[in-house]
């Protein structure tokens, strides 16, 4: 059994017992936390139902882990022969969840 679902603008696909990482941070250790845009559910019968956009009364339950961050990414700008030369850079916030289960 799986579902695939929208957190943040991405789609993710989750199955109970994954962790997941979501963008940006939802909350504190321990905390309860749902998915609600679910797109597709396959149940363990192997029937799929899809949704449009989303499948009516499903949602995913899971658990924060924590918070983390991801890599540094690097941002250089340049413009040749100008002399411009810019560097940046940042690094995101995400928070793991441990999906326990999902309803239909």
């Amino acid at each position: 059994m799986y579902a695939i679902v929208q957190a943040r603008g991405r789609q993710l696909k989750v199955v109970p017992g994954t962790v997941v990482e979501v963008d940006g941070t939802q909350g504190v250790q321990g905390d309860p936390f749902t998915f609600d845009q679910v797109l597709l559910v396959e149940r363990a019968a192997g029937d799929v139902v899809a949704g449009s956009p989303y499948v009516a009364n499903a949602r995913v339950l899971g658990v924060v882990d924590g918070e983390a961050r991801g890599p540094k990414i690097r941002v250089f700008k340049m413009k040749r022969r100008k002399g411009f030369r810019k560097t940046s850079g940042h690094r995101s916030f995400f928070t793991r969840v441990r999906v326990t289960d999902i309803q239909v």
